[in-house]
């Protein structure tokens, strides 16, 4: 009976918790029935809550057996109407018999229903049921577009090529299916349609209507496809696996749907396994079980090896194995912001005719004239905000977007930290990392901040440009957030620029189907801080012209005849020569004896003890610039002076052929 007691838990509105139901049956520590079943009940019941809830008030089930909480009505009710092996406790258990002895009165109820809604069975009366978060349906046709701007999301497919082809799938698996041209038709498809997209971008895989249900599958259950959604589909892809890139190591692996992607592309490329290996580190325990059985389920424990319990962050990269890594797939642990359906409250309708909702026995009396306060449902309370309460809920509000802050801030620092720590394996030259937040503190600054260490400029890493990146997605259209980029610390312009086209995003919500999700590939190509050089032998007389050096000989003119810029037209030939074409070449020593040789300055005696600057006047005095006399005045009477001077006899100027140079101290005044 514990299986109903545990469930209940998990059907009432989480106190104090977060995340999906998934994560919280599967992480709870405190359950001892199987989680799967578990999770499978509370699944089931919540769908089809309100129209147990409308049996339950009809048939008085609650007024009448006063040992039911209306959970547990909710789940009993549920197995014994809906469920195929019926109620899963002893049939002389008191809480089996306080549900089974009202059968007749409550399935005469779901009859009402199933005729008041148009349907003769169950199954017909589940295509009818409320649309959920991971199961969204419309009836609109597949030319319209939704009200609301907010698209469905997809039932995706990844077809296992470990084990199967995806042609032998979409002709065994889903033979009754329908080939679309467009994403579209599958999203707003019908209720029950058994449409079927092949996906441009990624490989394999295949969307399918939301309500489409595969887990009772034979193919699902032996592991030839896999439920992994489009976005978490593209870290694996982006690596493009090669055994000659050497070992690939997953960082962070559980679940598995990454590391058994990344196994299978390695494997259509390489059949043999001992080529190269994927490492998938998972640090805790628990999840490191649910890592294994994906693994062992998609046929890929001969290529993958899990490291149960190791964090990545410990490892060393210089000792083996992790020297040999080549690839890294980094998807760290994150505020799992831009996963559909993550609720932290199940939209559960409970029955309405009972106070309070509490696991234990109902045995408690009440005082003499007083009513019973009626609890509203988990999903109208969430709606519910008295006025007076509305202070106290800005302050909630105000509180929440600081916790958040600061939940942010440790996961940012701690992604930054594997992804250092992955720019440190010296084999490596390529890292995919991933995280499903919509924020930007975890994704492009996360980035930009990685760049701009000490660790990316010394062992060499850039971002992969969306033109190297792989062919299926350099044309995703939903690149990186620009306002993001721009706000980050320390970034400029140019590189918020380049992160914005490197990094790929994908949103909840649109037209592509997806969750929200965030891409980083990175390479290792040397320093980018310098740009890129490439050089090339050609054989002698083979070089394009326009990077070919020409010297002009000093002993020869260039002509128009041996110019290469000649303009063609109509057959007749013209030439163009530019000016500096015409210029001879100057030798060595050209360029230190004759013309080329720097004009003199003073000499080292006028420097350094000779009578430089003895009895000279201040600034221009003693050059004839202290007269009251124009420029040109000045400059013909200095030019007459020398002219004179030079008939004097015995008059000497330094520089004369055959005289010894005289410093300009030394020459005798010459006077007008």
């Amino acid at each position: 009976m514990s299986l109903y007691y545990e469930a209940a838990q998990f059907l009432l509105p989480a106190q104090g918790q977060s995340g999906s139901l998934k994560s919280r049956v599967f992480g709870s520590k405190a359950i001892k029935s199987a989680p799967k079943q578990i999770f499978a009940l509370v699944a089931e019941t919540s769908k089809w809550s309100g129209i147990l809830s409308e049996v339950i008030d009809n048939a008085q089930l609650l007024r009448q057996e006063r040992k039911l909480s209306p959970s547990l009505a909710l789940l009993l009710v549920h197995d014994l109407l809906l469920s195929k092996s019926g109620i899963a406790v002893p049939a002389s258990h008191p809480l089996r018999v306080a549900v089974t002895r009202h059968k007749a009165r409550l399935s005469a109820e779901l009859a009402k229903i199933r005729i008041k809604k148009l349907v003769t069975s169950n199954e017909e009366l589940r295509s009818v049921l409320p649309s959920t978060d991971d199961s969204q349906a419309t009836s609109q046709e597949p030319t319209a577009t939704p009200a609301d701007g907010q698209w469905p999301h997809p039932r995706w497919v990844r077809v296992n090529t470990l084990k199967t082809t995806l042609e032998d799938q979409i002709r065994t698996s889903f033979g009754d299916f329908e080939c679309v041209p467009s994403l579209r038709e599958v999203l707003l498809a019908k209720p029950g349609s058994k449409a079927l997209h092949l996906d441009e971008h990624i490989p394999d895989l295949l969307a399918l209507p939301a309500d489409t249900e595969l887990v009772t599958t034979a193919a699902y259950r032996n592991g030839l496809i896999i439920l992994q959604d489009k976005a978490s589909c593209f870290p694996a892809a982006l690596l493009e696996p090669a055994p000659e890139h050497g070992d690939y190591l997953d960082a962070c692996a559980a679940p598995g749907n990454k590391t058994t992607h990344l196994a299978a592309l390695l494997h259509s490329r390489c059949k043999d396994a001992r080529k190269a290996r994927v490492w998938a580190c998972e640090r805790d325990e628990t999840r490191a079980d649910i890592l294994t059985n994906m693994i062992s389920r998609a046929g890929c424990q001969d290529s993958v090896t899990v490291k149960a319990g190791q964090d990545f962050l410990l490892l060393d990269p210089e000792k083996a194995p992790w020297k040999d890594v080549g690839s890294l797939l980094l998807d760290p642990s994150c505020s799992g912001s831009g996963i559909v359906g993550r609720d932290s409250t199940l939209a559960v309708t409970f029955p309405a005719d009972r106070d309070n909702d509490s696991i234990q026995s109902r045995s408690r009396k009440r005082k003499r004239g007083t009513q019973p306060e009626r609890k509203p449902s988990a999903a109208v309370a969430l709606e519910t905000a008295p006025q007076e309460e509305e202070e106290e809920g800005q302050t909630d509000a105000a509180t929440s977007s600081r916790q958040l802050d600061v939940r942010l801030k440790a996961l940012s620092a701690f992604q930054l930290r594997l992804l250092l720590h992955a720019f440190r394996f010296p084999g490596a030259s390529r890292i995919s990392y991933s995280t499903c937040s919509i924020y930007g503190r975890e994704n492009e600054q996360v980035v930009i901040a990685a760049l701009q260490s000490t660790a990316a400029s010394e062992y060499g890493w850039r971002l992969l440009r969306r033109e190297e990146q792989f062919d299926g997605l350099k044309s995703w259209p939903v690149r990186g957030d620009i306002n993001v980029c721009s706000g980050a610390v320390g970034s400029t312009s140019a590189q918020a620029r380049q992160v914005e086209e490197a990094c790929i995003r994908c949103r909840a919500g649109t037209e592509h189907g997806t969750q929200g999700f965030f891409h980083k590939p990175g390479v290792l190509v040397g320093n980018d801080t310098a740009p890129e050089f490439t050089a090339k032998t050609l054989p002698p007389g083979s070089a394009p012209a326009d990077r070919t050096f020409k010297p002009n000989n000093i002993s020869e003119v260039p002509g128009q005849a041996d110019n290469p810029a000649v303009l063609r037209s109509h057959g007749k030939e013209s030439t163009q020569t530019t000016a500096e074409s015409t210029l001879g070449g100057a030798t060595s020593g050209d360029v230190h004896q004759g013309l080329g040789k720097p004009i003199q300055g003073q000499s080292s005696s006028e420097l350094h003890g000779g009578k430089a600057g003895a009895g000279r006047e201040g600034g221009l005095v003693g050059v004839g610039a202290s007269g009251a006399k124009s420029g040109n005045q000045m400059v013909d009477e200095e030019m007459q002076a020398g002219q004179r001077g030079l008939e004097k006899e015995g008059a000497k100027v330094a520089g004369m052929k055959g005289d010894t140079e005289v410093g300009a101290d030394e020459l005798p005044n010459e006077k007008a």
